[in-house]
């Protein structure tokens, strides 16, 4: 009896570990571009966002994609302006998340995985072990126009991979990386990574 209440109480301890763990933050890393001729002597000042007809169609999805990046948009100093004939640098958003269409063991290499563990070892009508290798590309884009002008100032994107579609609070992550180093302008892919609050 004493030893299934200690072996209750361990299981226990280690399940509030585990879910304390999921809970946390956590880091994801991206590979950031950035473009532009941000002028050095300019602030981050006020900004609005700017959408495309096409992004017009699904308000929503929209105003959710405009939440994410404007933490993000805080973060490298920015502020929301209170209407968009007022703000400094008018913002455009893009996000893709595509499924890679070739398995990382599509390879004549490795002919007989076909794609997942499951049909090597047992074929076509196995369902044991049945490994799916589908991964997405993620990437999140951000543009900055000075408003009076029109004149693009600012570009960067950011993009990982994985084998989730991801959420929100993985856009959100991809903006500030792709803002991280804001207004330092390095064309080249380069690897930043930023904490992501769940």
């Amino acid at each position: 009896m004493k030893r299934r209440v200690l072996l209750t109480a361990i299981g226990t301890t280690a399940l509030i570990t585990l879910i304390s763990a999921c809970s946390g933050p956590y880091s994801i890393s991206a590979d950031v571009s950035s473009f532009g001729s941000w002028p050095a002597d300019r602030k981050a000042g006020s900004f609005a966002f700017e959408r495309m007809p096409s992004q017009q169609q699904d308000g929503a999805r929209q105003a959710e994609l405009e939440a994410q990046a404007q933490a993000a948009l805080e973060k490298a100093g920015f502020k929301l302006a209170s209407d968009a004939k007022s703000a400094d640098v008018l913002v455009s958003l893009g996000v893709r998340v595509s499924p890679q269409d070739r398995s990382p063991w599509d390879d004549p290499l490795w002919w007989r995985w076909h794609g997942n563990y499951g049909h090597w070892r047992y074929g076509t009508r196995g369902n044991a072990m049945l490994w799916t290798e589908k991964r997405y590309d993620r990437e999140a884009a951000i543009l900055l126009r000075d408003r009076a002008s029109s004149e693009p100032l600012y570009e960067a994107r950011a993009s990982n991979d994985g084998m989730t579609m991801g959420n929100k609070e993985l856009v959100g992550a991809l903006f500030e990386a792709a803002l991280s180093e804001f207004p330092k302008i390095q064309p080249e892919p380069h690897r930043v990574v930023v904490q992501v609050a769940r």
